[in-house]
């Protein structure tokens, strides 16, 4: 068959596939299979299987992988599903009567084990006589000339030497060690009434398996695997045998009996181990609370001797101070910058002129460190004395991160900037914003997503309408301004002269707009309706947004922001695909970025992100993909970033690689990181961080895992109620329902505007009528494809004559 190749790898290519008892394997050539030299194998009873006969193609999704197949020839591609569907079968029911075998059939064990098999008395037997000392939890055995490591504190020696002479704990283990075997023998007994159980109300095991006519034989049906049908003989062997031992309830309700009288023992024995583990558990706590108060004793002593010394160098200081300032003669006014003391300096202040000094010392600790964080004091401290640096060749990383810390503190430089268009806002600064969503996300326990989703395997979800527990209370739009959550990286690009350096953070921007999703894997944007729009305006960061819906099928969202330093716009269509397991979120489009100041204008493209585990587990999100990011006015330099593909178990989950290379080829910069931790410049361990994202809020797990920004998005002031128009998604009753946490409100206002939603489109068919985004149009570019860009008319007809002195074309909600 064709197998699609993995990423970053495009096309197909032919490998040769074995289908064995339920595990499809794969390799170059049959010779390689004889070889063992597999490439890899499918579990096909642990895998969601899709058919899309028109396309003679087979998916296949894993949970860690999504396997896509293909047959050229009809009468082959019947043949693999018919084995596959099979096969499936097989191994399902294989999993369900004997999970233990069927998992040492997917992970086999080591060499090692397979030459000196054990059967599983004597593995039981071995067990039953285990010595305590075998076992992790059992301590060392009581010992009264065992010596400590000279380099054990005085608390730590305690808690040995308790270790040592405590008689309970080694009883403990031994009670332990006995509830060891005692478990075996009751999985041993409940293996055994689970195949009576079974055996009594299937009698025959193939019926268990795809219904066979007269006709048709168990040989037949695995013809392509001789071996499926001695496994299928090797099962009913033991069934049968255990029938006939087991000819009456009677045995039934022994084994019961057996079970429960074991699971007493196992009861108890757990109840003293628990109490022993208590009372030590004491013992040990009172140690350590000794001890603890005994080393707090003595940092309380030291801590005074310190303080007491600084009180009176501070005393001897400002005694000198003021005999300095009282002796001199200059008339001019002397500038001090008052630095607020911590607590341990008594809550005093001291005028030093150390600006320059401590800037500096604050820069050196900044760079001696990739991964250290900044408090907010030497933030602000840095950014006052930024003018008056010297060398500016290694500033531009450092400043970066400073301005964009865990606590974004960075909102203090913007705070003074003037709007690109300040009059055409028409609305005051706010000081503050929300800081909690009204409600937390709603309970989606109860929902079963595979009655709804098992129909679509293979299809795009962009059509299929969930129910609003799903949904977070934001939509597609407002999702495109969180892009812009750390838009500081783009004014200090359009600070940054050398292009290199602004690659770099353009860079870090792009890949900074994907953080905020590391905690959303459990809910989906709303989708916006037709000509619904998105407007925010923020001053404290100095620019202003706006988005809008321009088309529904196929789903396209388009959005255009302005800033004194930068203008950025993106339309990108959405695709979403679900495989059984994982749904893969495609994005079609471009991100354009124009700074002025140098006449740069970038474009780049987004990445893949996939949705694991669906429908059980943990849902985890993954994004990757190569970003290649140009200056379409200039060939000096390219960035090309790489969103490396994991699983949620590997070290290199969320990993981004990237380089800045010159026109020819030669490599400036390199950049590494995670999409969610930070991305740094350089080679490690002298490398700079560029960009990190900002600390979560309280309780984010709570409410939908949003950020602050997030948080802020779908507020809606009083203040703005008049200034929006009516499509803003802010004035979207489902959404706001669900926020506020009425989930039956919210979704009676989602059926409704869907349905109105079909009634208009259906009305507009018939009628001939097209309707047109009211803030966008579309353009064709040099490269003949299309775009949407802004017809600048949102903030003319906001300030002039204002969407509430509009009448609404039409009434979306």
């Amino acid at each position: 068959m064709l197998k699609k190749r993995k990423w970053p790898l495009k096309g197909w290519h032919k490998r040769f596939f074995v289908l064995d008892n339920g595990i499809l394997k794969y390799s170059k050539t049959p010779i390689d299979i004889q070889k063992g030299k597999l490439h890899g194998s499918i579990d096909v009873g642990l895998s969601v299987m899709s058919i899309k006969k028109r396309a003679r193609r087979i998916d296949l999704d894993t949970e860690e992988h999504i396997y896509h197949l293909k047959v050229k020839s009809q009468d082959i591609f019947d043949a693999w599903v018919s084995k596959l569907r099979h096969h499936r079968l097989y191994r399902q029911n294989e999993i369900v009567r004997s999970p233990r075998e069927a998992t040492m059939r997917t992970f086999p064990p080591p060499p090692a084990a397979m030459e000196s098999p054990q059967p599983a008395s004597s593995v039981v037997s071995e067990a039953k006589q285990a010595k305590p000392s075998s076992l992790p939890w059992q301590p060392v055995a009581p010992s009264s000339n065992s010596s400590l490591p000279a380099s054990y504190s005085n608390g730590q020696s305690k808690v040995v030497a308790w270790l040592q002479e405590s008689e309970e704990m080694y009883k403990c283990s031994e009670e332990l060690s006995r509830c060891q075997s005692n478990l075996t023998e009751l999985s041993r007994l409940l293996q055994s009434l689970e195949i009576l159980q079974r055996t009594q109300s299937a009698p025959n095991f193939t019926e268990m398996q795809v219904p066979l006519s007269a006709s048709m034989s168990p040989v037949r049906l695995h013809s392509s695997n001789p071996n499926l049908c001695a496994e299928l003989v090797d099962f009913q062997a033991p069934a049968s045998r255990l029938t006939d031992s087991v000819e009456s309830a009677s045995d039934y309700i022994k084994l019961q009996e057996e079970f429960c009288t074991i699971a007493q023992k196992v009861h108890s024995l757990l109840k003293s181990a628990f109490n022993t583990v208590a009372i030590e558990k004491e013992k040990i706590k009172q140690i350590l609370s000794d001890q603890e108060q005994t080393d707090q004793s003595a940092q309380i002593n030291s801590l005074r001797k310190s303080l007491s010394q600084a009180l009176s160098q501070n005393a001897e200081l400002r005694t000198r101070l003021n005999r300095i300032h009282s002796e001199s003669v200059l008339t001019e006014q002397v500038v001090s910058v008052n630095i607020v003391s911590t607590p341990d300096e008594a809550g005093e202040q001291i005028g030093i002129p150390l600006t320059q000094q401590a800037s500096n010392e604050s820069r050196l600790s900044m760079s001696e460190s990739v991964s250290e964080f900044f408090d907010a004091q030497e933030v602000l401290l840095s950014a006052s004395s930024s003018e008056n640096e010297g060398s500016d060749d290694e500033s531009y990383v450092s400043d970066v991160s400073d301005n964009i810390s865990e606590d974004n503190a960075s909102v203090t430089d913007n705070v003074s900037r003037q709007m690109a268009n300040g009059d055409f806002a028409g609305s005051a600064f706010r000081n503050g914003r929300r800081s909690c969503l009204p409600s937390p996300c709603p309970d989606t326990s109860n929902i079963n997503l595979w009655n709804i989703l098992r129909n679509n395997i293979g299809k795009d979800l962009s059509k299929v309408s969930m129910p609003v527990e799903l949904n977070e209370p934001l939509n597609t739009l407002q999702r495109m301004c969180e892009e812009l959550e750390y838009s500081e990286l783009l004014d200090k690009a359009a600070e940054t002269e050398d292009p290199f350096e602004r690659m770099v953070l353009v860079a870090a921007f792009a890949v900074s707009g994907y953080s905020s999703t590391y905690y959303r894997a459990g809910s989906k944007p709303f989708n916006p309706l037709l000509g619904e729009s998105y407007e925010c305006i923020r001053e404290d960061k100095g620019f202003c947004f706006f988005s809008e819906q321009v088309s529904h099928h196929p789903p396209i969202s388009a959005c255009h922001c302005e800033s004194k330093n930068f203008t950025f716009w993106q339309d990108v269509r959405w695709k979403n695909k679900f495989w059984g397991k994982s749904m893969e979120v495609l994005p079609i489009g471009t991100v354009n970025l124009m700074i002025p100041r140098f006449g740069d204008q970038y474009e780049w493209n987004k990445v893949t992100t996939c949705v694991h585990n669906i429908l059980s587990g943990r849902r985890w999100i993954e994004h990757y993909g190569e970003i290649t990011i140009r200056n379409t006015k200039s060939s000096a330099c390219l960035c090309k970033l790489t969103f490396v593909k994991g699983n949620y178990w590997s070290s290199n989950v969320n990993e981004v690689q990237g380089f800045v290379m010159d026109q020819e080829g030669k490599v400036i910069h390199r950049l590494f990181g995670k999409w969610h931790e930070g991305i740094y410049c350089g080679v490690p361990p002298s490398a700079k961080c560029v960009w990190r994202p900002g600390s979560m809020p309280t309780d984010y797990e709570l409410y939908y895992g949003f950020t602050r920004f997030a948080i802020e998005l779908n507020e809606l002031c009083p203040e703005l109620k008049d200034a929006l128009p009516r499509t803003d998604a802010r004035f979207r009753p489902d959404q706001r329902h669900l926020e506020e946490g009425n989930l039956e409100m919210a979704s009676s206002d989602k059926q409704r505007i869907e349905d109105l939603q079909r009634v208009r489109r259906k009305w507009n068919e018939e009628n001939n009528i097209k309707m047109e985004p009211r803030f966008f149009k579309k353009v064709v570019d040099s490269n003949h494809r299309e775009r949407w860009v802004s017809n600048n008319t949102y903030w003319e007809l906001r300030k002039n004559p204002g969407f509430i002195n509009m009448e609404s074309t039409v009434n979306l909600w």
